[in-house]
């Protein structure tokens, strides 16, 4: 495992302890030559600097996957610049959340990718509760499909039935695409949404952008995260699923809240972006992963 920074830098230590719990899982983790680098106030190197560690995990055949140490601010930087026929034809594991939304999503939508959201090196693995273990060992197994439901989280806030591409990630990151050549392209997924620090009406705000730019239209089902410290300050602690119930009220797919995946108080969910999903919310909710994720390594 290659440990990249395309985003915020963070302390030294809280790296070097993510990468200790990675190798207790068995993995040879190895630090990109600038992922300790800083630049300005809370980027991790320049954009050149960030871009080449980024390129080198992607080229190097002895890398099997690329994890972010954390998000904060900066992936967008690297979108113009990326090496897209690299990426397509050096496949690996990627794996982060938060502002490495970005990537992930322009990774996939142009070059098939299959990319992970879930725990970061240094923000998630450096806690000794950061990370979820059922859903890591089965987002990055060859194996049979998997699922997840109430203990993950998830809530039914709208019942029904929907399949798709299961894509997304922090709303913030994902309303900031639009407009610009980088925008998501939902047609016929089932989108994950989830952010952290967002008052409810912020959080509407965004939900209406993507409605205009017409891309909830070809939307099947959606599934919000933890929606952490998502609160309104005096306000009771449903306003959010009000919130979500009143901007849903016309959608005609199921709508799931609570997902544990992304920005989340501990055991941060590993979910794959990009893959078929069913989201039955008939009775108990629940999440299914239609097919495996990876592809073995000898597999071309």
């Amino acid at each position: 495992m290659r440990l990249i920074s395309p985003a915020s830098w963070f302390e030294a230590d809280r790296v070097r302890e993510g990468m200790v719990a990675l190798a207790a899982r068995g993995y040879n983790v190895q630090l990109a030559e600038h992922a300790l680098a800083r630049s300005g106030q809370y980027t991790a190197g320049t954009v050149a600097q960030r871009l080449q560690d980024m390129h080198a995990a992607f080229a190097d055949p002895e890398v099997r996957g690329i994890i972010c140490n954390r998000g904060g601010y900066g992936s967008s930087e690297l979108l113009p610049h990326l090496d897209l026929d690299l990426i397509r034809k050096n496949p690996k594991v990627f794996i982060g959340c938060s502002d490495i939304t970005a990537l992930e999503t322009w990774l996939h939508d142009q070059t098939g990718l299959v990319v992970f959201h879930g725990p970061m090196a240094a923000g998630d693995f450096a806690r000794l509760d950061g990370v979820d273990a059922g859903s890591w060992d089965a987002s990055l197994a060859v194996a049979k499909p998997w699922s997840l439901g109430p203990d993950a989280g998830l809530r039914v806030l709208r019942p029904g039935v929907a399949r798709g591409r299961f894509y997304g990630g922090c709303l913030s990151l994902l309303a900031a695409s639009l407009g610009t050549p980088y925008a998501i392209q939902t047609d016929g997924c089932v989108l994950f949404l989830e952010d952290i620090g967002e008052k409810p009406y912020r959080i509407e705000r965004m939900l209406l952008q993507l409605r205009l730019a017409g891309k909830l239209d070809g939307v099947r089902g959606i599934v919000f995260g933890q929606m952490k410290d998502c609160v309104q300050p005096g306000a009771p602690p449903q306003l959010l699923d009000e919130v979500l119930t009143r901007v849903f009220a016309d959608f005609p797919g199921p709508v799931a809240v609570g997902l544990r995946s992304g920005h989340v108080n501990a055991h941060n969910i590993t979910v794959p972006l990009g893959i078929e999903c069913e989201l039955d919310l008939s009775a108990q909710p629940v999440l299914r992963f239609l097919s495996p994720s990876v592809r073995p390594a000898d597999d071309e």
